[in-house]
């Protein structure tokens, strides 16, 4: 873990916050390369789940909502883990992270375990008292919920049908901690299908195991290594809240088997919750019928920094490549990420830096932005950028030499396989559609 932390500092992927100032419990920045990537992924997400489907909309709800909304959805009762404290070193763990009564730090006594409530608590205007209390939604789901009606009057869709978020929740978590895998500060791509009351389980599970198998899928189209991704079902003792049913997708991160995804069939409950404690009719009415029904929900959640963090670890990888000795090789890290969610698609390389070369190679990379991800690479050997671009996942680098100034071509490499091929300039583009898509 430690390795894969030290590279995407190194490379410019993720950086600790606030570092300069000692860092701030388990928070992190995203570098200019993991800020492509992370963009990437959910444009890639939303473009599969929303745009690539005739049966869903988007929407973005606030952060902060009426605290109405969360005694509703039962989190200001329910949303809690068992804290114990050291009696010693006074450092606290989740209760069931822990086993037996004794310190892992430092051997002290435990206490007694409490209820601690993961809600994030802020208040509204210039005065801090109860009257003024909101807090930071710890999941996204409740801001589709309650614009349940507003959605499906204005876009009117009929049943089923889903709506998509990607944004932003905060949760007061006892012990963060893997690196970006448990932080107070994550986002969310989150999805809520509405569906008729189902007449049988048949009908509710036919339409959760179809949104399990895309959940799969779409771990194979990020590069996710589909043999580290296990299904756990979850056990009835320790299904939230709201769930008849939940599903957790979980990855072999480098410390250990962890949730990555979850799926739960969350019944009515959000809808007639809300229902119930806003008195506002939340039914559904259905045009061929004439009857009002309260739909119910599956609900598939993913997590932006936990598929990042996925994605990493599966696309990692460290081969052989020859040096400029000929028969001699040497250690080469090389990050295989799908074409589609590179954060440089295209490396644009001049073999000198003199003007000759560096002009039109540059007049080039700018002719690519408009359709990639492109970065123009002077500095140092080409060996040494080749091998730059291998470790941020580069899949191409195009490379213009003096010859390119008398044959019109420029030299394209592949990041996976080092081959390297002869291409005309006029060309260029066809030839990179045709890869990319």
């Amino acid at each position: 873990m430690e390795q894969l932390v030290a590279f995407a500092k190194r490379r410019g992927f993720i950086f600790p916050g606030s570092e300069i100032y000692g860092g701030l419990a388990n928070s992190w920045d995203y570098g200019p390369l993991g800020t492509e990537l992370r963009r990437a992924i959910k444009d890639a997400w939303w473009k599969r789940f929303v745009q690539g489907r005739g049966d869903m909309v988007g929407v973005e709800t606030a952060l902060l909502m009426n605290p109405k909304v969360w005694e509703a959805s039962g989190h200001l009762a329910t949303f809690n883990d068992p804290l114990v404290e050291c009696a010693k070193c006074k450092e606290r763990f989740r209760a069931d992270h822990v086993e037996g009564t004794v310190c892992p730090n430092c051997a002290g006594k435990l206490s007694e375990a409490r209820q601690f409530n993961l809600m994030m608590k802020t208040f509204l205007g210039p005065v801090e008292d109860a009257a003024n209390a909101v807090y930071f939604r710890p999941e996204t789901a409740q801001g589709m919920f309650v614009n349940f009606k507003n959605v499906q009057t204005s876009s009117r869709r009929r049943l089923p049908f889903g709506m998509a978020q990607v944004g932003k929740a905060f949760r007061n978590e006892i012990t963060p901690g893997n690196f970006i895998f448990r932080t107070r500060e994550f986002e969310q791509m989150e999805i809520e299908y509405f569906i008729a009351p189902p007449k049988s389980d048949k009908d509710w599970q036919k339409v959760f195991e179809h949104w399990l198998a895309d959940m799969h899928a779409w771990c194979v189209e990020v590069g996710i290594d589909a043999k580290r991704v296990h299904e756990l079902e979850v056990p009835k003792d320790e299904l939230a809240h709201y769930s008849k049913r939940t599903v957790d997708l979980e990855f072999d991160y480098p410390f250990g088997r962890k949730e990555l995804y979850g799926i739960a069939y969350r019944t009515d409950f959000d809808l007639k919750n809300h229902m119930e404690k806003s008195g506002e009719d939340l039914r559904y009415l259905d045009p061929e019928t004439n009857e009002k029904v309260l739909p119910h929900v599956i609900e598939p959640t993913f997590g932006v920094d936990r598929t990042v963090l996925a994605v990493l670890a599966s696309c990692y990888d460290e081969d052989k490549a020859p040096t400029a000795e000929e028969g001699e090789s040497e250690a080469r890290v090389v990050l295989r990420l799908p074409k589609k969610i590179a954060p440089v698609q295209i490396a644009v390389l001049p073999l000198s830096k003199k003007i000759e070369l560096s002009g039109p190679c540059q007049e080039l990379a700018q002719s690519l932005r408009g359709q990639y991800r492109v970065e123009y690479d002077e500095t140092q050997s080409i060996g040494k950028r080749y091998r730059r671009q291998d470790e941020i996942g580069t899949p191409y680098c195009v490379t213009m030499d003096f010859d390119s100034l008398e044959d019109k071509k420029v030299t394209v490499r592949d990041r996976d396989t080092m081959s390297q091929e002869r291409v005309a300039i006029a060309d260029l583009s066809a030839y990179l559609t045709e890869r990319f898509a």
